[in-house]
């Protein structure tokens, strides 16, 4: 089992930038990959970067604009988003990808860019 807990969510500017981290403990060794995702009110959640080992995935949304980063002394990943749009605007999840296939999921932490 692994528990996430996301922080750094709020209401930020247009043009801003935010900071999302996700803690993870429990099971830590078990964890293959880890991702963000967002969900928009009326919208399906969607990928939008993704961190295994050295390598990252974006969404083309976001790309030039977010940057997924882990720190493995902490047990945290971060989202470092800038030039932040309304269109960004959503609940952040943080998801981690087990070893065995089954997918963790935190709580859910609030975006919302606006002026």
């Amino acid at each position: 089992q692994v528990q996430l807990v996301e922080s750094g969510g709020g209401l930020v500017q247009p043009g801003g930038s935010m900071r999302l981290s996700c803690a993870a403990s429990g099971s830590i060794f078990s964890i293959y990959a880890m991702a963000w995702y967002r969900q928009a009110p009326g919208k399906t959640r969607e990928l939008v970067a993704s961190i295994r080992g050295d390598s990252t995935n974006y969404a083309n949304s976001v790309k030039g604009r977010f940057t997924i980063s882990r720190d493995n002394a902490k047990n945290t990943v971060y989202l470092q988003m800038n030039s932040l749009k309304p269109e960004d605007t959503a609940v952040y999840y943080c998801n981690a990808v087990l070893s065995t296939g089954i997918n963790s999921w935190g709580q859910g932490t609030q975006v919302t860019v606006s002026s």
